[in-house]
């Protein structure tokens, strides 16, 4: 795969997850492009956080069936759900972050890609 379908796939996934977020009202929904960053793992994080755990795992199911329906892709990794604090569903190129509240504020990991472009949404 070419570096620019790669770069433009990332781009698609990153936008479905966000709508699987606003879909079941994620808060504080942040999509941050790694892509030109030396030592980034990824190209996006997209990030959300709820105040429940059934939450939390009612946003990672929304953007694993929207990924699903859109690309017939799952996660490569899923990490997280059964407790509900912090859910990571990890398709390569875009790593979905989803917090319980209190654990978003602990981690602050928006904080340590500060150099990154970060786009901020609102829920549906």
């Amino acid at each position: 795969m070419t570096k620019n379908k790669k770069s433009n796939e990332s781009t698609y996934i990153s936008e479905i997850a966000v709508h699987g977020l606003q879909e079941k009202k994620g808060n504080d929904i942040v999509r941050v492009d790694l892509r030109k960053l030396n030592a980034s793992v990824t190209d996006f994080f997209v990030i959300s956080h709820a105040d429940s755990s059934t939450q939390v795992r009612a946003l990672a199911d929304s953007v694993e069936k929207e990924i699903y329906s859109s690309l017939k892709q799952d996660p490569w990794r899923k990490e997280g759900y059964e407790l509900g604090e912090w859910v990571l569903l990890d398709y390569i190129n875009v790593v979905v972050h989803i917090f319980k509240t209190e654990k978003r504020s602990y981690y602050g990991i928006e904080d340590l890609w500060g150099d990154a472009k970060m786009e901020n949404y609102k829920s549906a």
